[in-house]
């Protein structure tokens, strides 16, 4: 009985004396959780979830993004728990040699590790939902918000922190278990102190990655577009695996760095030989570390990169709109006429000139339609009469419009584009209209394209016709397929409180025929409809549009009739799109601190391992100066690579995103690029700084004294 409780206090005593690597594992663990946590947390989010477009660009952004987010996150983990055993097998090694058995042993390790390892994974959990209310509530109070900014929780977002609870719980049982098998007590107690070199590779390793890193990226963006052309059916859900070699690619980077390093010693062999050295021997360790950061900093990268490239656009549009005033209308809709708006300018003090009121119709446009096989994955293109929508001008009221001359031969069409042909919805193929009431057929062919910005941002092809053909074609329509474009300036200082009335004023003239969104489509509906089937658009929730929510992100973005008031969409963009960049904007800080959080740790974890070997360079009397370099060497490797590949590496894949969308990098796109160049070389800032801060304090901890001149 005195045995058994002389062990036991022994194994508290051991357990005591190792509380600093506890706190670190408990540290680390309660990070992963209550990043994944918050991650899921607002991703999953009803607030995030109809804002974000079913299957859009921007969701996949975010998912990818969580996945980086989460291997980073489980690798962190895997290399906390390895350091954490590392030092508790000197305590398994001494209890051993004292005539402790495995079995008598493993009960209180399981204990141990399970008590840790769920306590922290517990913890960090529940602490991403406030973590997530403080940040989302500091972007409303100091940036945006708005009604659409009203943050509420699904709590299925728990089911992934549960797994990811199970995971480090499940892992730390196996790695206690594999621990215990082992029979060599002289290994297990020395554990702590065997280094972990890496196999040193050729120095063809770092460049030979770069080249995979590279082709892993094109691979993977290309893989989509490719399947689609050599197969003619959508990719499979398994396609993400092109973009496999970047790991492998990274890998490679990642070894070279902690091996070789980038500057050639063949002049100088022994400068940094110390750090270098010790980077060398615990390579495995840091190398892991490194790709974390580097995974970290490149998710952070390509969230914060999403709102330049959104925004400029937008703002350099907005700012460059012929007119203050452009909106359309059906035909019939009570709309405030032009007696009704003069009279509300003015009330604020307007007047108004280059009123100009155009008729339009809406026929259905033939084209190459993208045609589904039964299973669902396939498809196929044929030509169907009537393809979809399209607005369609007479060449007078086009050139009444929008001041540009314009001769249309009769029996062709032009097709609308904007000025740097970036458009998404043009058509080529059309042979003919049809008039959606008498169902008349005008036969017709592409002339060409016509530029307009305003007048291809309604999500349907936008044509121009000859004035004969168009009188033809339109006879018989009803008022439903009719409408009205309206334009005019302020002559002199636009006010958004007019602009802001007017707006409400006439979405409110609507009635609730009107009440759809731009994409969804009457000719496609009428055609699945006369064909026996349910169209699309009867049946998602994608196309809810209510009057009820005129300010809200999905209205002012998806509504049919949505007006292009410039001073309105200049004024309330942050306000509309708010959700969205506030998404973008918490994944980029949460990535940013994790990834400054491990580059932290990482450099405290090499110097306060290695302290015995700066204490041996003091009493062999080396420098203050050139103890100090040593350090700043080591922690340099561990913030530099990593930050320099993770932002570059996002700078050229969103390049190439936008170089690859048409072929060309667009005048507004470069501008967007030259503020993501900004934005990257800010983070560099902040990177250095954190940097400085944590050479400053290992210093402390070392206790080298020397003030850089």
């Amino acid at each position: 009985m005195g045995s058994m409780t002389n062990m036991k206090q022994m194994e508290r005593k051991l357990q005591k004396a190792d509380r600093k690597q506890s706190r670190l594992y408990l540290f680390c663990n309660f990070m992963a959780l209550m990043i994944i946590s918050a991650y899921s947390a607002l991703m999953i989010s009803p607030t995030v979830q109809k804002v974000f477009p079913k299957g859009g660009d921007s969701a996949k952004q975010m998912y990818m993004i969580f996945v980086m987010t989460l291997v980073g996150c489980v690798v962190f983990t895997i290399y906390a728990l390895g350091l954490f055993f590392r030092h508790k097998s000197g305590q398994l090694g001494i209890l051993m040699a004292l005539g402790a058995s495995r079995r008598r042993l493993a009960p209180g390790l399981y204990r141990e590790v399970i008590l840790l390892s769920g306590v922290s994974a517990v913890a960090g959990a529940a602490a991403g939902f406030p973590f997530v209310q403080v940040i989302w509530q500091s972007f409303r109070l100091f940036l945006v918000d708005s009604s659409d900014m009203v943050l509420t929780f699904d709590f299925r977002c728990l089911f992934v922190s549960l797994l990811f609870l199970l995971f480090v719980v499940g892992f730390a049982c196996l790695t206690a278990w594999r621990y215990l098998k082992k029979t060599n007590i002289m290994e297990v107690i020395r554990e702590e102190h065997i280094n972990e070199p890496v196999k040193e590779p050729g120095r063809w390793c770092g460049p030979v990655g770069f080249l995979v890193l590279l082709a892993g990226a094109v691979m993977g963006y290309q893989a989509p577009g490719a399947w689609h052309a050599w197969f003619s059916a959508y990719p499979p859900a398994w396609a993400g695996v092109f973009y496999a070699p970047v790991f492998p690619g990274l890998y490679m980077v990642m070894l070279h760095t902690v091996v070789h390093g980038w500057k050639s010693h063949r002049k100088n062999p022994y400068k940094n030989i110390i750090s270098r050295s010790m980077m060398k021997f615990q390579g495995r360790q840091t190398v892991n570390n490194m790709l974390v950061i580097t995974l970290l900093v490149a998710g952070g990268c390509f969230a914060i990169f999403y709102v330049p490239i959104n925004a400029i656009s937008a703002l350099i549009s907005y700012a460059s709109q012929p007119f203050d005033y452009f909106y359309n209308y059906q035909a019939d809709q009570k709309v405030p006429d032009r007696e009704e708006v003069e009279a509300l300018g003015r009330e604020y003090g307007l007047s108004f000139k280059d009123w100009k009121k155009c008729g339009y119709v809406t026929l259905g446009i033939g084209g190459n339609a993208m045609i589904e096989e039964e299973d669902g994955r396939s498809y196929h293109f044929e030509y169907v009469e009537m393809k979809s929508e399209a607005i369609v001008f007479s060449e007078d009221a086009y050139r009444e419009l929008t001041g540009q001359e314009v001769d249309v031969e009769p029996g062709t069409y032009f097709n609308l584009t904007s000025e740097e042909e970036s458009t998404l919805f043009t058509n080529e193929s059309a042979r003919g209209f049809t008039n959606m009431v008498t169902r008349t057929r005008l036969a017709t062919r592409f002339a060409g394209y016509l530029h307009f910005d305003l007048l291809v941002d309604l999500n349907r092809d936008c044509c121009v016709i000859d004035n004969e053909d168009y009188d033809l074609i339109s006879k018989g329509l009803t008022d439903n397929w009719r409408g009205y474009f309206v334009r005019f300036n302020v002559d002199g200082k636009d006010s958004y409180p007019f602009a802001n009335a007017f707006y409400h004023r006439f979405v409110s003239s609507f009635d609730a025929s009107c009440e759809r969104p731009s994409y969804y489509d009457r000719v496609q509906k009428i055609c699945e409809n006369e064909a026996g089937k349910v169209y699309w658009g009867d049946t998602d929730d994608m196309t809810t549009i209510s009057y009820d929510m005129s300010d809200s992100f999905t209205f002012r973005n998806f509504w049919v009739y949505q007006p292009d008031f410039r001073i309105l969409n200049q004024n309330d963009y942050a306000r509309n799109m708010g959700v969205m960049f506030m998404m973008f904007l918490f994944i980029f800080l949460v990535c940013m601190i994790t990834a400054m959080v491990v580059c932290y740790t990482r450099c405290q974890s090499i110097a306060i391992n290695n302290r015995y070997i700066f204490d041996d360079l003091k009493k062999l009397g080396a420098s203050p100066a050139f103890l100090d370099r040593e350090v700043r060497s080591q922690c340099g490797s561990v913030f530099k690579a990593p930050s320099l590949v993770g932002t570059s590496a996002m700078f050229l894949f969103f390049s190439m995103i936008l170089y690859g969308n048409d072929g060309r990098i667009t005048g507004t796109e470069w501008v967007a690029i030259g503020a993501c160049l900004c934005i990257t070389v800010a983070i560099g800032g902040v990177i250095y700084a954190v940097y400085r801060s944590a050479v400053k304090v290992i210093k402390g901890q070392l206790g080298i004294i020397y003030v850089r001149k």
